[in-house]
């Protein structure tokens, strides 16, 4: 199993922690160190759609101009702004063995994980 996000986002502390809680073994990739290829986001965005995996409730959006905002209207938009900005990505994203998980959600964790 694999997680992507940042070490220091509190949302990716909460997930890790959990997994290690339950001693579910994973790999860890931090977009900060390691980016995101183009095609690891297609293959996200084919099983969520490319709306789910931009954070827009997050500081990074927020912090975009209203134009730079505009402009992401579809995938290869989004990809690119994603690529770019890799802390716009709602984190963690986890590729589990019941597809990929967003975000933490104790219960969907628990559901989809154990």
């Amino acid at each position: 199993m694999h997680v992507y996000g940042i070490k220091n986002c509190n949302t990716v502390k909460k997930a890790l922690t959990w997994l290690e809680d339950e001693g579910i073994p994973f790999t860890f990739h931090d977009f900060k160190k390691e980016g995101v290829s183009r095609e690891k986001l297609e293959a996200w965005e084919k099983q969520t759609g490319w709306e789910a995996l931009v954070n827009k409730r997050g500081t990074t959006w927020r912090q975009l101009s209203p134009v730079e905002q505009q402009v992401v209207v579809d995938a290869p938009s989004a990809n690119a702004l994603m690529q770019a900005k890799t802390s716009v990505i709602k984190r963690p994203v986890i590729e589990s063995p019941n597809g990929i998980i967003l975000g933490f959600d104790e219960a969907e964790y628990r559901n989809k994980l154990k």
